[in-house]
């Protein structure tokens, strides 16, 4: 069998494997293994399709790097909506307990059940609605309905 024949099946059997995995990194090592193949077709020796094949392997995973698709969001899981469904709900105060330090808490019903509320930085402890800014635990950090963060 050609030497290019086993690039080629050495790169579909990665992007196969690739398919299984969701990432893209494999399908940037299948087009490294498929530039190995096309270097053996051209005829070049067999460090050299090697050496073509790692190069274009490595170019293509930093360039995947660089792009939006190979960035990795680190979002905050305690404030992000899409881990927590609570964060933008309203819960309503009746009464704030202001503590040592100028820290205000809570007690609030919350989805059938009572729940710790603390004031988020630049909130006004006042009786009213607010909203879930954060959930840490079983507490709710919160923010006037009003403020637009």
């Amino acid at each position: 069998m050609n030497g290019w024949i086993m690039w080629f099946v050495l790169s579909g059997v990665i992007v196969i494997l690739e398919m299984f995995t969701g990432t893209f990194y494999l399908l940037m090592i299948g087009i490294g293994l498929a530039a190995g193949g096309l270097a053996a077709l051209a005829g070049v020796s067999s460090a050299l399709q090697f050496i073509v094949a790692a190069a274009v392997g490595i170019i293509a995973i930093f360039a995947l790097r660089q792009s939006r698709f190979g960035k990795f969001d680190k979002a905050d899981a305690t404030r992000d909506r899409n881990v927590n469904l609570d964060i933008g709900e309203t819960v309503a105060v009746a009464e704030w307990k202001h503590n040592e330090g100028g820290s205000a808490t809570a007690r609030v019903m919350y989805r059938g059940a009572m729940w710790d509320v603390e004031l988020d930085a630049g909130a006004t402890a006042r009786a009213g609605s607010f909203i879930i800014r954060e959930v840490q635990g079983n507490r709710l950090i919160v923010a006037n309905s009003t403020s637009s963060r």
